[in-house]
């Protein structure tokens, strides 16, 4: 089955920390690169981060450089999504979905097609 469950959301103050964790169906995790997204109501969802399924290797946006931090573990078949330094602009629903990137040069990341239900974070000022 080709599931997503993300998790971990919550209202935090700016400044503060969250971990995000998403559970995917061992058919993704074992065969996708599993990145996170986030949107804002009236927002194209915009990628945030992922993590390659076979070397681990991971992109970030320019944005979550040096705060978010995104881990496998792979008996769990979850990814993680630790966030810091939270601010008020990182306010949106967070999910995660199997990507590819963008290009070969990891430009970005395009998400398969398959979602979770999303998690929110809120950030207060």
């Amino acid at each position: 089955e080709v599931q997503l469950v993300e998790s971990g959301g919550g209202l935090v103050q700016a400044g503060g920390s969250l971990r995000l964790s998403c559970a995917a169906s061992r058919f993704i995790f074992d065969r996708y690169a599993i990145g996170w997204f986030r949107q804002v109501p009236g927002s194209e969802r915009e990628g945030v981060a992922s993590i390659n399924y076979n070397d681990g290797i991971t992109w970030y946006a320019s944005s979550a450089k040096g705060r978010f931090t995104i881990s496998r573990d792979n008996a769990k078949n979850t990814v993680y999504l630790q966030m810091n330094s939270l601010q008020p602009e990182d306010t949106a629903v967070y999910y995660c979905a199997g990507v590819v990137p963008t290009d070969s040069r990891w430009s970005g990341i395009l998400p398969m097609g398959y979602w979770g239900q999303g998690t929110q974070v809120t950030v207060s000022s």
